[in-house]
């Protein structure tokens, strides 16, 4: 029990390391490289090549590809890539804090969602306190937002939307189709990097790498450059085991609450290390946002619904069936709303 709590700490302060770095790693490689897309891609190659790679070696396993499963895994693979999508482009156009603040505001859309069309029991007084808190200090950033365009918001928009699909809807390919966290890795990567020139040619983005090159010609190279983004594609890898394999281990209210708090260090980094982020009293209202985000975790924090528990019950002659019914109970009572 205690080596299998471990192992489950270590997969969530794995995620939440690489998923509070990662942000600021993307700003900076934005900053250097301005090809969000194809930062992306290299990110995906990166990731499918490791893995293929180390699989080769025997150093991990994956599971096989196969077309079935690529056309099962296929629409979830289109929502990580526009929730990718989206997230590189508002970095280039907004600071990180918004879009921390942004994605501190998926736990209130998740409520909304899982209310309205799961038809899940409303949240608690403490619960939508903290969903109030979260929305009070996103409303009190924007408002004092010097930084804001119509662009960089339209991106967070789209992001905002994106990302709350993903997170409920990857958990559901999680935990149905079987893959092991390598195999999940390998497919979501893989399928990612297959739809990347589709996108390039619809954003003409295509078109600005080649004029860059033709102006560059011989000195095209630039080192700075060349290690932000392979920084980056270091950690996109990184994220992507963690974040598949915290995704099987936890709830996807825990996974979320997780993506919130762990920004925490982002905006603590993020103020140390440049002058790309908000004022004094916009970083307040972002801690403000954050806290809600604590709040909430507090809140959903329900008696009885460890992995431990469940199991005994299951083990208590309730059978297949009830320990089912015990999870799915346990799903409405901890993921009412879910958090990023």
């Amino acid at each position: 029990m205690a080596k299998q709590a471990y192992a489950t700490s270590s997969l969530v302060v794995g995620y939440a390391l690489c998923s509070s770095l990662l942000a600021i790693i993307n700003k900076y490689a934005i900053t250097k490289f301005s090809y969000p897309g194809l930062l992306t891609a290299l990110q995906y190659l990166t990731s499918v090549v490791g893995v293929w790679v180390l699989g080769k070696l025997g150093f991990l396993y994956h599971d096989p590809f196969n077309f079935q499963t690529a056309k099962k895994f296929a629409p979830a693979a289109v929502v990580f890539y526009l929730a990718i999508f989206t997230n590189t482009h508002l970095l280039k156009h907004a600071n990180v804090d918004t879009f921390i603040v942004f994605r501190s505001l998926t736990p209130l859309l998740v409520a909304i969602a899982d209310t309205t069309f799961r038809k899940q029991p409303c949240p608690s007084k403490l619960t939508f306190m903290s969903l109030v808190i979260i929305l009070g200090g996103a409303l009190g950033y924007v408002m004092t937002d010097s930084a804001f365009t119509l662009t960089a918001y339209s991106w967070a928009l789209a992001y905002l939307i994106t990302i709350t699909t993903e997170m409920v809807y990857i958990k559901h390919m999680v935990t149905n189709l079987g893959l092991n966290t390598w195999g999940f890795v390998l497919y979501n990567n893989l399928l990612s990097l297959l739809m990347a020139p589709v996108f390039g040619l619809l954003t003409g983005e295509h078109l600005s790498v080649f004029r860059a090159i033709e102006s560059r010609g011989q000195s095209w190279f630039e080192l700075d450059a060349f290690a932000a983004v392979s920084l980056s594609c270091v950690f996109g890898l990184l994220i992507s085991f963690f974040g598949f394999a915290a995704r099987k281990a936890i709830s996807a209210t825990a996974f979320t609450v997780t993506g919130v708090v762990n920004k925490f260090l982002t905006v603590a980094i993020n103020v140390m290390i440049w002058d790309k982020h908000a004022s004094a009293f916009g970083l307040i209202c972002l801690l403000f946002t954050l806290a809600g985000g604590v709040l909430y975790q507090q809140s959903v924090t329900t008696k009885g619904n460890s992995p431990a528990q469940r199991e005994v019950a299951a083990k208590q002659g309730r059978g297949d069936e009830d320990a089912t019914e015990l999870d799915e109970e346990n799903q409405r009572l901890v993921s009412s709303p879910k958090v990023v």
